[in-house]
């Protein structure tokens, strides 16, 4: 079932993730942790949280691109229990970078994770995933590159089901995706792709203070009551 408006568009993020939820809710997943990528997968992450009972957590991912061409991505850190690098040995090979190089220049995008962790989550720890399901959420995938980093580190982390949920993708990018989880749930796979933006009636950047807003009334839902 989606809920659809005019030519394929979702109204905002946050009916698109109630619609998700649905379909993710079917997979009847064990012991889910809902990790979302800033800042537009947080309302789509928090109303799958919201249907399956689950804690929100934040998945944050940089990429680390070649020195003399910063857009190009060597390698991307992704963050969590702990920090994890997945290289790029084409793009390594071709721009002659080393591991001990990406991971000098790995340091300045921790930083900025660490720096938008504090933003967004003020002290609180990491969810673990080991042994859980882990369910990865954005508001849409264009080029996949940020989901494969984010699937591949999570992977290592030995969690017991690994998903990847979003309301829409290309589908020329479905069959790698598909590959890197034991399940993919996604609403909308339509030709002539342009950007995720044109999916969405409200696409609206979010702020820091929404950000903040959905994970606060995520960890109040889960605080035990009575």
């Amino acid at each position: 079932m989606r809920e659809v408006f005019g030519m394929n568009e979702f109204h905002d993020r946050s009916s698109a993730g109630s619609l998700l939820a649905e379909r993710v809710a079917q997979l009847h997943v064990a012991d889910p942790v809902v990790l979302a990528l800033p800042r537009g997968g947080v309302p789509v992450g928090f109303e799958i949280a919201k249907a399956l009972k689950a804690p929100l957590d934040l998945l944050l991912v940089r990429k680390i691109g070649v020195p003399s061409q910063p857009e190009l991505a060597a390698a991307a850190v992704v963050d969590g229990e702990r920090a994890d690098i997945v290289f790029n040995d084409e793009v390594m090979a071709l721009a002659g970078l080393d591991r001990r190089t990406i991971g000098q220049l790995a340091q300045r995008e921790l930083e900025e994770i660490e720096r938008r962790r504090q933003t967004y989550l003020s002290q609180r720890s990491p969810v673990s995933v080991t042994g859980k399901t882990a369910i990865v959420v954005d508001d849409g995938i264009a080029t996949g590159t940020t989901a494969q980093a984010a699937l591949k580190a999570l992977a290592r982390r030995e969690p017991k089901r690994l998903v990847l949920a979003t309301p829409v993708a290309p589908p020329e990018k479905v069959p790698m995706l598909r590959a890197l989880v034991d399940d993919f749930v996604c609403l909308l796979t339509p030709e002539g792709f342009f950007g995720i933006g044109q999916f969405y009636l409200d696409f609206h950047q979010l702020s820091d203070s929404e950000v903040i807003g959905y994970l606060e009334e995520a960890a109040r839902r889960a605080e035990p009551h009575g």
